[in-house]
């Protein structure tokens, strides 16, 4: 596990300068990029991210993580002036660029390998690296009005990164179709993609994603650890190997407390109490 990086603030940003606003309730860590206009994923948005998913591991007062933004982008990805402003480094970027999309690729990552489901919250526009955000998450609740897109081609630099996270959570051929066109498609479409899981009214946005959080929230954190860790590992095995694996897994979940409870409750008919255990 990478180290935990110190909080960056920024002055010129609302709510004390904080690049990323952090707020906590009924088990539900709320994460909100606030680097407006573009809530671009500069190196700090990127290292506060990695330090609050990194806490939010060993904190047993989380037991979900909602990331949204502030403002009309979800995020417009990498942050192309920083980027930029480095070519004229001794080495012309080089050191920089790697660092850059070496840290997405670890946050991206992290969020997988979160023992707690996180759920993207789009409003607005997520494109390139702010794309990949939303594929990462396990979860992705997006308005009626939220757009998605991979334009790197656009500009001469193909989306390779995000497309490592897109083309497993998008079908194949679709995931192909943003990545060489570069065009927007709207939520309806990221939703036939495979890229969101439900579509709602703007002004119901939180409220339903806070609804879906507080109900995950509700059940055995260690069940859902196992849950989704297993999720991740199977997929990347051969059918047979992965019946094999989530066998075993299944009988070790049922040697777990929680697992004896659960099911001792849905006999008896009533509410299970969660030990973690």
């Amino acid at each position: 596990m990478a180290e935990v990086v110190s909080f960056r603030t920024d002055a010129s940003k609302a709510n004390g300068g904080a690049l990323v606003i952090r707020q906590l309730s009924d088990g539900i860590l709320r994460l909100t990029l606030n680097n407006p206009p573009a809530n671009a994923l500069s190196i700090a948005v990127l290292e506060t991210l990695m330090g609050e998913l990194q806490n939010a591991a060993e904190n047993d007062d989380v037991r979900i993580v909602i990331i949204a933004s502030t403002g009309t982008v979800f995020s417009a990805g990498h942050d192309l002036k920083e980027l930029t402003e480095h070519r004229g480094d001794a080495d012309g970027g080089v050191a920089f660029f790697e660092e850059t999309f070496a840290l997405a690729a670890d946050l991206m990552m992290e969020i997988a390998r979160l023992p707690k489901p996180v759920i993207a919250e789009i409003d607005g526009l997520a494109t390139a690296a702010g794309c990949q955000l939303v594929a990462s998450c396990d979860l992705a609740i997006c308005t009626d009005t939220a757009t998605f897109c991979t334009p790197g081609v656009n500009i001469g630099l193909f989306c390779s990164t995000p497309m490592v996270t897109i083309s497993r959570a998008a079908h194949r051929k679709q995931a192909m179709e943003m990545l060489l066109t570069g065009e927007t498609i709207d939520a309806s479409t990221a939703k036939d993609f495979g890229l969101v899981n439900r579509i709602v009214p703007k002004q119901y946005l939180t409220q339903v994603v806070t609804k879906y959080a507080s109900v995950i929230a509700g059940k055995s954190p260690l069940t859902l650890r196992i849950g989704k860790e297993a999720f991740y590992r199977q997929l990347e095995m051969p059918v047979e190997e992965a019946y094999g694996y989530a066998a075993q897994v299944m009988v070790e979940n049922m040697l777990t407390a929680d697992a004896e409870e659960g099911i001792g409750a849905f006999l008896g008919k009533r509410m299970p109490e969660w030990t973690g255990e």
